[in-house]
Order: structure tokens, then sequence, then C-alpha cells
């Protein structure tokens, strides 16, 4: 496990996802809710990942469904997007990823309703921006280490 949560909170996971994982705690934002996903994503836990999905959008999806094609990607970062124009039901966000030693970006704008006294994630729109990364090894890293690209991520994969 790595020291800090995948979700890039700077908080180690036993204090930050894992309680959600783990059903003892709800995320108390929709937020911390995206940041679990995505930690669960990167843990390949496709039962809370489809336990978070909104009633009517998990009736057509099942763990198969959600793991199909998962082993490819090697989950790099996420990066929380701020912005005034968002409700707080919404979350913007650009989650790295490889894939054959590609790097990808999916940047999008994910909604979410309190249902059942829980959030849990109805739909995302993506932007224009999402998909292949030109990035060279020299360029500086999308994690905001501060690294060149072949200094950092580019080791992961």
């Amino acid at each position: 496990m790595a020291e800090n949560c995948y979700c890039c909170s700077g908080k180690p996971y036993q204090a930050c996802c894992e309680p959600y994982h783990k059903g003892d705690l709800a995320a108390p934002s929709s937020e911390a809710l995206m940041r679990s996903r995505y930690t669960a994503y990167c843990l390949r836990k496709w039962a809370y990942i489809l336990n978070t999905y909104a009633d009517e959008p998990r009736q057509a999806l099942t763990e198969a469904m959600l793991a199909e094609n998962a082993d490819e990607q090697i989950w790099l970062h996420l990066s929380i997007i701020p912005s005034p124009l968002l409700t707080s039901d919404q979350v913007e966000f650009k989650a790295f990823y490889a894939i054959s030693r590609q790097c990808y970006v999916l940047h999008e704008t994910s909604d979410f309703i309190m249902e059942h006294g829980q959030w849990r994630y109805t739909t995302g729109k993506l932007h224009d921006d999402t998909g292949k990364l030109n990035i060279g090894r020299n360029d500086p890293c999308f994690c905001d280490s501060g690294k060149k690209h072949k200094q950092c991520c580019l080791k992961r994969f």
C-alpha cells in the first residue's frame, strides 16, 4: 500500500478512503465520494464502485463490466479542479493513467446526488482534453511533483 492514499489527498489510506471502502463511514461530500471511487479503481474494488452509483445507472452495470479492460490500466494521479461555477453536487477532476506505456487523462465534471442518505455518482461530462497525452520524458510531470516526467510517474509503469 502506498504511504499516502491514491486519491492524492496527502493523507494515509487508512485515514482517508479506507473507512469508506470498508463501509465504516459514508463519504461526507461529493468530492470525498469521488476521491474514494478513484482510489477504488486503483485498488480494483469493483463492488464498492458499483455500490456508489445512484440506483438508476447501477441497474445497467455489473462488477464484471466495471472490471473489463481494467488490467491494462495503471492509475497514476488525481487532480481536483476547483471551480466557483460548480455546485456541491459536482466535482471536476483530471485522472491520469497509463495503458501500454502511454499516458492518458480522463477530464470529467461528475454529477452526484444524495440518495438513501449517501452521496452517489450519477453521470459525468467528459471535457475536450480527455484522451492520450503527448508528454515528453523531460517535460514536468503532470502530478505537480516538480520533477521531470521520466523521474516521476513514468517510473511507475
